[in-house]
């Protein structure tokens, strides 16, 4: 192949590449909502192995998740974590971003979040974390 073009080609396939992100979303193997949050993810170009697991509060433990942030799955993409019901946007955002935290939470399971959708909606903060405890409310929904 021509090496101008070879580069041309690299120079288009590395870009989509890098927008696809992938890891693993640990949830009870019972739990419905959390495998629709994996496909709410998916819808949205995050990809995502899913693991059921019986012992989340030890999997959040290992990850650095503040207990009292925990919510229903807890997933682990490009080195950041995700716990509960985080919309994928701002998942995409902290992908893009790289901020300096650890992750971003929704604790418990807001009605109206994603892979919680029904007629009723609250609104629900998102809040970011650190490895030392820090924590912020990084968006409103």
């Amino acid at each position: 192949m021509n090496p101008q073009l070879a580069l041309l080609l690299a120079s288009l396939i590395l870009p989509l590449s890098a927008l696809a992100a992938t890891g693993t979303v640990y949830k009870n193997p019972q739990c419905g909502c959390c495998t629709a949050w994996a496909e709410h993810l998916a819808k949205n170009g995050v990809s995502l192995k899913v693991e059921p697991r019986d012992d989340l509060a030890a999997v959040r433990a290992k990850l650095g998740v503040p207990a009292d942030l925990g919510g229903c799955h807890t997933a682990k993409i490009d080195g950041y974590v995700f716990e509960g019901h985080v919309p994928a946007d701002l998942v995409k955002k902290v992908l893009k971003g790289k901020p300096a935290i650890a992750g971003l939470a929704v604790p418990g399971m807001p009605a109206g979040s994603p892979g919680m959708e029904g007629p009723t909606k609250v609104s629900y903060p998102v809040i970011a974390f650190d490895r030392q405890g820090k924590r912020r409310v990084y968006a409103t929904r």
